[in-house]
């Protein structure tokens, strides 16, 4: 089969497919596209259910985690005013990975812009071809109505006017047959009329749907920017409030990547089993939407030479019958406009209708030939198996970059928080009390009296 103009398989696309294939009992299943068949759907759920068993695996992991840190860890000794050893490199660690949790929202960032770019492309595509093809009926149904009219006013009147020569008369009925021939002809052309597939439904449910996706990821992504920004702020201000809400939220932003993740990976996979070999599907499911033949669709999706043109012969024999209606249109008004004065007027308005009909059938010509509906077609593959691939397997990074790092900081968050100093009550310091010595000054006696904080007075015993 002819691939389609610009069009080859990428080495994404040829890797991807490449990768086994399993349904729910685990037997093998071929890895051609068949979205119809229940083997194929498992195995594509399959895929998405890594994502899930991943999920699954980092929340055991982290509570796991952080149950041993908050029970397992050996008490400190009272009135210990060393930090805990490591303290800094887990502030440090998760600092890290909230940076390569941003990093990995640009790639995101970039990843949807692709993905909508290559949407964009396969939309415009057929929008083009939705034009092309009622530009097809649009013409025929034009070139029919015109000589419809030409037989019905014209060659009548032409008729009624060289009734007395009866040869001329034969002359005139036999344009009239031609017309009629020509315009049962030009109705076999328009192959597109009455099909319930439109192009146009298509690319606006394309549309639609690429519309609420991309909206979908930008605001994954600005969610995770802000938790990743709040995270450090709350880290540099060592509030610890901040930083246990965004943990909360990380958490669901965790998930949020995994289900991502999911639906990232078994698109691509399932995306790279038809962009390996797209022809035979296309052609089986545009047959069976639209009932057209097998002729016609091979000729336009495969444009080579091994397929010819369906519409040849109705092409050709049009074209001889509109030289024949000329040349007896030219004989008529040889012979007949001497003798018949008043049949001047109607051949030439059947000279007028007859070079627009030309003109108009050289422009359908153009059109029905394969050459533009298969250079849409490939431009639809380029923007689908190209750029779209190309944005998913950056989301799919994204996606990934993003549950790593949120289970580290996940992970290092609470340990973090531990290690902020207390917050100081400063009602606490104005008491008559005795001041706990972690809290006073190097050099100052316990047992003297405060005198160095504002707001702050002696009370009479």
């Amino acid at each position: 089969m002819g691939a389609p103009p610009g069009y080859r398989p990428s080495a994404w696309v040829h890797l991807l497919h490449q990768l086994p294939r399993a349904d729910f009992q685990l037997r093998p299943v071929p890895s051609g596209f068949a979205p119809q068949e229940q083997e194929y759907q498992q195995a594509l759920l399959l895929v998405a259910a890594l994502a899930g068993l991943g999920l699954g695996l980092s929340l055991i992991f982290i509570a796991v985690y952080l149950i041993r840190f908050c029970c397992c860890r050996p008490p400190e000794p009272p009135g210990s005013k060393t930090p805990s050893p490591g303290g800094g490199c887990i502030t440090w660690s998760c600092i890290v990975a909230l940076l390569a949790g941003c990093i990995g929202i640009g790639i995101g960032f970039y990843g949807n812009s692709e993905t909508s770019d290559g949407v964009s492309q396969l939309s415009s595509a057929l929008l083009h071809a939705n034009h092309t093809l009622s530009a097809i009926d649009h013409l025929v149904l034009e070139m029919v109505e015109r000589l419809g009219e030409a037989v019905r006013t014209e060659l009548t009147t032409l008729e009624e006017v060289l009734e007395p020569r009866t040869e001329l008369v034969a002359a005139a009925r036999g344009a009239r047959r031609q017309a009629e021939a020509v315009a049962q002809q030009l109705q076999g052309l328009a192959f597109w009329q009455g099909v319930p597939l439109s192009p146009l439904q298509v690319a606006e449910d394309v549309s639609f749907v690429e519309e609420y996706r991309w909206l979908a990821y930008v605001l994954l992504l600005l969610l995770e920017l802000l938790v990743c920004l709040f995270t450090l702020l709350g880290l540099a201000k060592q509030s610890k409030w901040l930083v246990i809400v965004m943990t909360v939220m990380s958490l669901l932003v965790l998930v949020l990547s995994w289900g991502s993740m999911g639906l990232e990976a078994a698109t691509a996979v399932g995306l790279s089993d038809f962009c390996s070999n797209p022809d035979p599907y296309v052609l089986n499911l545009t047959q069976e939407e639209t009932g057209l033949s097998s002729d016609i669709l091979s000729y336009y999706f495969l444009c080579n030479q091994a397929v010819s043109n369906p519409f040849q012969q109705r092409l050709t024999l049009s074209q001889r019958a509109l030289a024949n209606i000329h040349s007896q249109l030219l004989g008529l008004e040889r012979e007949a406009v001497p003798q018949f004065p008043s049949a001047q007027k109607p051949l030439l308005s059947l000279e007028e209708t007859l070079n627009v009909t030309e003109g108009n059938f050289h422009q359908l010509v153009a059109l029905l030939h394969c050459r533009g509906l298969h250079k849409d077609y490939g431009a639809a593959l380029r923007g689908l198996c190209e750029d779209a691939l190309e944005g998913l397997l950056f989301l799919l990074l994204f996606s990934l970059l993003s549950a790593g790092a949120l289970a580290t900081a996940l992970c290092s968050l609470p340990r973090a928080w531990a290690l902020f100093p207390p917050s100081r009550n400063p009602s606490a310091l104005c008491s008559g009390s005795r001041l706990s010595e972690p809290l006073l000054p190097a050099g100052l006696d316990p047992g003297s009296p405060l005198r160095s904080f504002p707001g702050c007075r002696r009370r009479p015993h």
